[in-house]
């Protein structure tokens, strides 16, 4: 076998039990102990949800802003996003989740007919006004809110009125029925906004954020039409029909229709954005072996998250490619994107051991 002089870990995390920084090193301790002399470096992974932030914070050394904001229901509370010093100047990354998200909410408080974003649309005005960021970056999901990213768009000075004219909540049960105008001339202006998305749903219709993804938050069948109904209002109002049909416009309750349309913001894949920040083909391109992995390994793996796109620059580059994951199913097992996959339930412990020890049993699966 060739001498292995350099590695790289890039994993993202295993969820409910490790971040993705937290498997990483968990992984490169134990293979430090089976490869003593390699050069081991981890690159943590993300998609654009929870996670997406701090996998960042170590390869781009970032430093976390605490501000004040509020939750999805309107509660104060503080939430972090992270601040990057770069040549451009400086980038903020905000997960929306972060003050927006729906593990903020106790599932007996659940309304998404009350839930907004206004939370992630103060974190973004912080980062511009306080922070003099000169690019945002946004993680999108695990939301509570089905607003179209009204909520957001309220926080950076978008009205919402009635037909008198008088301003209205942007949460879609106050404003389903009754919205008549948008007044955008208060609208703070935004610095370049990037958004990181892996969801393809549009905002609208049976493939649409109410009805695959409201469930989740609490929606059921009396509110989703209310909720339907909101979000077509919206798109009319705001003028908002081209923006609404773009794949992702429905990701994180309609956040992404609401930054595309009025952030004017961009969305690309979660893995694609982070790999570009990081410089992880480079970092692959200079490794001898490459380690990545998740908490499950499977079909929606092999449908193009961030394992499989370490895999892939892994085999565009001739590099060996080794998956960790707390379990794996056939088609993840069988395929040629990795040449050994380890999986943590193979040692046949319950599964709250293995949620509980994965960090011992990830490194000394690594270490062999």
């Amino acid at each position: 076998m060739k001498k292995i002089r350099k590695i790289l870990v890039a994993c993202d995390k295993f969820k409910g039990s490790l971040s993705a920084p937290e498997a990483c090193s968990a992984i490169a301790r134990g293979l430090a102990r089976r490869w003593p002399e390699a050069l081991i470096e981890s690159c943590p992974i993300a998609d654009g949800g929870d996670g997406f932030a701090a996998a960042l914070a170590g390869p781009l050394r970032g430093r976390w802003i605490e501000a004040p904001c509020h939750d999805a229901l309107g509660r104060a509370i503080r939430a972090s996003y992270l601040a990057v010093d770069s040549p451009a100047g400086l980038l903020a990354v905000i997960e929306m989740a972060a003050a927006s998200g729906l593990w903020r909410i106790a599932d007996d408080a659940r309304d998404v007919l009350l839930a907004n974003t206004f939370g992630t649309g103060e974190l973004m005005r912080h980062a511009v006004e306080h922070t003099r960021a000169t690019r945002l970056i946004l993680g999108i999901g695990g939301s509570a809110t089905n607003d179209g990213g009204a909520g957001m768009a309220a926080a950076l000075g978008v009205r919402f009125l009635d037909s008198d004219g008088l301003p209205l909540a942007p949460s879609p049960g106050t404003w389903s029925g009754r919205l008549a105008r948008i007044d955008v001339s208060k609208r703070m202006v935004l610095p370049p906004v990037t958004v990181a998305c892996d969801v393809v749903s549009p905002l609208l219709g049976a493939a649409g954020t109410t009805r695959v993804f409201g469930p989740q938050k609490g929606a059921d069948e009396s509110s989703i039409p209310v909720l339907e109904a909101a979000l077509e209002a919206l798109v009319n109002v705001a003028g908002g029909e081209a923006a609404a049909t773009r794949p992702g416009s429905g990701a994180a309750g309609g956040l992404g229709f609401g930054l595309l349309h009025f952030a004017a913001a961009t969305l690309l894949p979660g893995f694609d954005l982070l790999a570009g920040l990081t410089g992880l083909a480079q970092r692959v391109a200079e490794s001898d072996w490459v380690v990545t992995g998740e908490g499950s390994l499977d079909a929606q793996t092999l449908a193009g998250k961030g394992p499989l796109g370490v895999a892939r620059l892994a085999r565009l580059h001739g590099k060996p490619v080794w998956a960790f994951c707390g379990r794996a199913d056939s088609a993840a097992r069988d395929s040629l994107a990795f040449d050994r996959v380890f999986e943590l339930s193979s040692s046949g412990l319950p599964i709250t051991t293995l949620i509980s020890d994965a960090a011992r049993l990830l490194e000394e699966a690594a270490a062999g």
